[in-house]
């Protein structure tokens, strides 16, 4: 499973799960997605087929909810609930490596379906 991590995570976060052997990208080290609209983001997660990990949850559920409506697939959207991982937390990082890990170790298919990273911790 490959991974494309929403602006507002973390780069260490991309940095960490690549150092363990992850294919992660974040939309913040790419000049082609920053700024992009949650929609082109979407759209290119399926073409490169990288599941988005987001705390955008509101956008992203609809979009998700849009996108199947409409005939279309995604890749997949984990949802990171600020409640959960909060990012003024230090151990926040930690949490976050250790559950997309666990995710990353399930590898299930996740097309056209979202997930809470919680549910991986």
């Amino acid at each position: 499973m490959r991974l494309l991590l929403d602006e507002m995570l973390p780069l260490a976060l991309a940095t960490e799960l690549r150092r363990r052997g992850h294919d992660v990208v974040g939309v913040s080290e790419r000049d082609d997605l920053r700024s992009k609209p949650d929609e082109f983001l979407l759209a290119l997660a399926w073409i490169e087929q990288r599941v988005i990990v987001t705390e955008n949850l509101s956008d992203f559920r609809r979009l998700s909810a849009a996108a199947i409506r409409g005939g279309e697939q995604h890749a997949g959207v984990v949802l990171a609930s600020n409640e959960v991982f909060h990012r003024a937390n230090q151990r926040t990082l930690g949490r976050m490596v250790r559950a997309l890990e666990g995710l990353l170790a399930a590898d299930p298919d996740l097309t056209n379906r979202e997930v809470w990273l919680s549910d991986w911790l």
